[in-house]
């Protein structure tokens, strides 16, 4: 079941699922605390709005993963 204090974890699972780190390594963990943090401050700070908020990612510099260099070609 889906409530708003497990959301941001099938989010960050879902983000992280195509780099195929290992979830018990140290860079999944940081790398998934990071990630809830960020997505926690968002949805307290949309909150306190009490209104919609979008966000435009078109402005987000895009990150390119190279996938041949984690082989998995």
């Amino acid at each position: 079941m889906t409530t708003k204090l497990n959301r941001p974890r099938e989010i960050i699972e879902f983000c992280l699922a195509p780099l195929g780190i290992s979830e018990q390594s140290e860079a999944y963990k940081e790398t998934f605390r990071r990630l809830e943090h960020v997505i926690k401050t968002f949805q307290l700070a949309a909150a306190r709005e009490k209104q919609p908020v979008s966000v435009d990612f078109s402005h987000i510099n895009t990150i390119t993963i190279d996938e041949r260099a984690h082989g998995d070609e």
